[in-house]
């Protein structure tokens, strides 16, 4: 089993910028021990940096759908005549798209492959983008931004899984955390373009990333791991040389995959029930409880609905949305340097408390401009704390909980694990996505405020109960948070 963990694990929080593979691994102990060499600390090729550029084009598309509903919201509601009500739905179906598609993402990774995904899920999201573009009727709209989300669904699994799959161990990490690097740029790019275009023209510029993946599927591999999984050995060690470079020593690698495709064949894989026992509460609390906290601290009422803030708060929606682009793409760079030098607790922390002052932020720009009090500042407060919630979600709470994720169930309950915290997730931006624009006009000092004891609450949940994973290997995480399992 430890082989298995290894590999499909691997060292998930390599650094992105360690590309010489210089890293020195003689710290780590446990059963990962001794496979800390060869391939290991193989460096970037330009095949896998091409092939993993090609597969962040899907996340590019994941953030770009996601930051979309901002700035169209006010061109969307005029032409198609839509109430609030009705542009809600049109708002959050993204998320119900996105549940259908992740339910079924592993199934068909494991069918038709990685790339077959990739390139799928890219058809749902041109002919949705398409749909969007040239709606006369609400519905129309509607089912295109459903059709987009399917897309988007699939490709929230399969993306990090092929980078995963392509990449040396030692450069793992930091790669496959490009891919919430992408959905940042694509959703703070989306928020910049659409300062300047209309929402139709916008959505026809969504197809562009989605065009690019497709083209650039053919001159990228399949995954090796996923070609030995069904048997194709000669492919995948062809193709795992590729990747490598023509002259690479890949012996050790191609070894590590077989073993790995041995011990999932003789491994069950357990069902999202098996999860419900007490040898895996403390994972089960910790995975679903930070993707609960991580979507009703407001993430995606603020990403979807940004530039109503602004406007109801009185400050320009085009300048505050630019400012949000100015702060979310250096953020979320850092929090990919920062995830292996200072760990994952101490950026969760300071994360998490950053989006409860943000919030604070916010709600207090409101409840100052209801009681017409410093009337010239209050758009000021509002523009702070929306960016000190983007930068500090940015910087930890957006992808940090997907890593933890990864790496605290045991290697046989890891699939369900996934399926069910990503159920979890959809659900939870589903249910904000579609309440914000009620909340906001029930009280908008008061959503701001919940917000805020969200995140206050998470910082308390981090503190107590997540454990730190840096420079530990998988199987001592296991034993410390699954003791009567690691023994099985």
């Amino acid at each position: 089993m430890g082989s298995r963990e290894n590999i499909e694990g691997g060292e998930l929080s390599s650094p992105l910028l360690d590309v010489a593979g210089s890293r020195n691994s003689g710290g780590d102990g446990g059963s990962g021990g001794g496979q800390h060499s060869g391939s290991e600390h193989s460096s970037a090729t330009s095949m896998v940096v091409l092939s993993t550029l090609v597969a962040v084009s899907g996340s590019y598309v994941f953030g770009s759908a996601v930051g979309y509903s901002s700035p169209a919201r006010s061109g969307v509601m005029d032409d198609l005549g839509l109430s609030i009500a009705e542009y809600s739905v049109f708002g959050s179906i993204l998320t119900i798209g996105a549940m259908i598609g992740a339910i079924v993402s592993g199934k068909l990774a494991d069918y038709i492959g990685r790339r077959g995904t990739m390139g799928f899920s890219q058809i749902f999201c041109i002919f949705g983008w398409l749909a969007v573009a040239f709606s006369k009727v609400a519905w129309w709209a509607d089912l295109g931004r459903l059709l987009v989300g399917c897309g988007m669904g699939l490709l929230s699994y399969v993306v990090p899984i092929y980078i995963a799959e392509i990449t040396p161990k030692n450069l793992r990490g930091g790669f496959t955390t490009v891919h919430q690097l992408m959905i940042c740029c694509g959703v703070s790019l989306t928020y910049l373009v659409g300062a300047f275009v209309n929402w139709r023209a916008l959505a026809l510029i969504g197809t562009i990333p989605c065009v690019v993946q497709i083209l650039g599927l053919f001159f990228i591999p399949e995954s090796p791991r996923w070609l030995a999984k069904i048997g194709q050995q000669k492919e995948s060690e062809a193709v795992l040389q590729h990747l490598r470079g023509k002259h690479a020593d890949t012996s050790r690698e191609a070894a590590e995959i077989r073993d790995y495709t041995e011990t999932l064949n003789h491994l069950s894989e357990a069902s999202i029930l098996d999860l419900f026992q007490w040898r895996y509460a403390h994972s089960l609390l910790v995975g679903v409880g930070l993707m609960v906290l991580q979507q009703f601290g407001g993430v995606n009422g603020i990403a979807f609905y940004a530039s109503t803030i602004f406007i109801s708060a009185g400050f320009s929606d085009s300048v505050g949305t630019i400012a949000m682009v100015a702060v979310q793409i250096p953020m979320t760079a850092l929090g990919v340097v920062l995830m292996d030098k200072s760990g994952r607790r101490p950026l969760l922390l300071v994360s998490s408390a950053g989006t409860c002052l943000g919030c604070l932020f916010v709600g207090l720009s409101f409840m100052l401009q209801d009681r017409q009090n410093w009337s010239q500042v209050t758009p000021i407060f509002a523009l702070v704390g929306v960016l000190i919630y983007t930068g500090s979600f940015s910087l930890g709470m957006g992808g940090i909980p997907w890593v933890i994720m990864s790496e605290i169930f045991p290697i046989n309950m890891k699939g369900s694990a996934g399926s069910l915290v990503t159920l979890v997730s959809w659900l939870g931006s589903w249910i904000v996505s579609y309440a914000f624009n009620f909340l906001m006009d029930w009280n908008s000092e008061g959503t701001f405020f919940l917000f805020s004891s969200i995140c206050g609450a998470t910082v308390l949940f981090v503190a107590k109960l997540v454990p730190e994973t840096k420079g530990r290997t998988l199987e001592e995480i296991q034993a410390s948070m699954n003791p009567s399992s690691a023994k099985r």
